[in-house]
């Protein structure tokens, strides 16, 4: 069973500005558990099936004018009924008055009520962003996290091949540090994964010989970010003479994160070789492939050899250059 996350009610509203007008305990003490917000006309004109208590509540211009037509009797009568479902908040858009039966019923059956300034289209789209992201499923992977030429590179390996040493070096020539040894994965939607470094460790660096360094203060505040998309993965692994690398890069590598797809390129360690310029090269090489253009699929054409299999040997390729 996939694990369930939440975020406090006190973080939302301090991360939103949310006037709080009714808390049945204190805010750190509540949780939200859905991503999922809901408009709640229908409870309130009567139906109230398949209504989710999870999901935040909005009341906005069309649903206060709703209960204000009402006669005190049916606004009494359709509030019960909404807040009798307890859902987990209430909140209320453009500074709206709130009524006082939907005060006590919120009072009656413990549901927080907030308020907003913002019109209700917006703040819903806000909220929903930002729900994703703190409510996402997530895994932590041990690797490097780093910011190449706009690409969220992820670079993995085996301890001590060399991933921290590499980062270091993509700070250098002007590359930011998201996150170094526990690269915590968030799936933020389908298609989009999303890597940051645990709070605890941000912007820490172990480099053997040295010790822990902080990236922040040592290069300063352009060199690190707090969080970024990951496009790519790369798997560092040392040199292995009996083993065949591509040398082409027609075909291309995924690894499954989370269930996504992302492109992924093994590259071997060996002495001499000048990791940080091959990252940077593949970054920008990843990124042509996305706008379209794949440099051995061109070569191959300037070749006429387009019909030729990607399981065929690559030798073929060199020995009409």
């Amino acid at each position: 069973m996939a694990a369930k996350y939440s975020v406090s009610l006190a973080k939302i509203i301090k991360d939103h500005g949310f006037e709080t007008l009714y808390l049945p305990t204190e805010a750190s003490d509540l949780y939200i558990t859905c991503c999922d917000v809901n408009r709640p006309g229908l409870i309130l004109a009567s139906a109230n099936d398949y209504f989710d208590p999870e999901r935040i509540q909005f009341l906005g211009l069309a649903e206060m004018a709703f209960l204000e037509n009402l006669s005190p009797e049916k606004r009494l009568e359709s509030v019960e009924r909404f807040t009798s479902q307890r859902p987990s908040a209430v909140l209320i858009t453009r500074n709206l008055n709130c009524f006082d039966e939907l005060m006590n019923g919120c009072k009656k059956y413990g549901v927080p009520l907030l308020r907003t300034g913002d019109t209700t289209s917006s703040i819903m789209s806000t909220l929903i962003a930002y729900l994703s992201v703190e409510l996402a499923p997530r895994i932590t992977r041990h690797g490097v996290l780093v910011e190449v030429s706009g690409e969220g590179v992820l670079i993995l390996g085996d301890s001590g091949v060399g991933k921290s040493e590499t980062a270091v070096e993509l700070i250098k020539r002007g590359h930011r540090l998201i996150a170094d040894d526990a690269v915590e994965i968030r799936r933020v939607s389908n298609k989009t994964l999303v890597g940051s470094a645990p709070d605890n460790i941000r912007h820490f660096m172990e480099l053997r010989g040295i010790g822990i360094i902080n990236a922040r203060r040592i290069f300063g505040m352009g060199a690190v970010k707090m969080t970024e998309k990951i496009d790519m993965v790369i798997q560092l692994e040392l040199w292995d003479s009996n083993k065949v690398y591509d040398r082409m890069g027609m075909e291309d590598e995924y690894c499954s994160i989370l269930d996504i797809n992302v492109p992924q390129l093994t590259i071997p360690v060996k002495p001499g070789r000048n990791l940080a310029v091959i990252i940077e090269i593949a970054a920008m090489n990843n990124r042509q492939k996305k706008m379209g253009y794949n440099a051995a699929r061109e070569l191959l054409h300037r070749l006429g050899m387009e019909d030729i299999q990607p399981e065929q040997d690559e030798l073929l390729v060199w020995q009409n250059l």
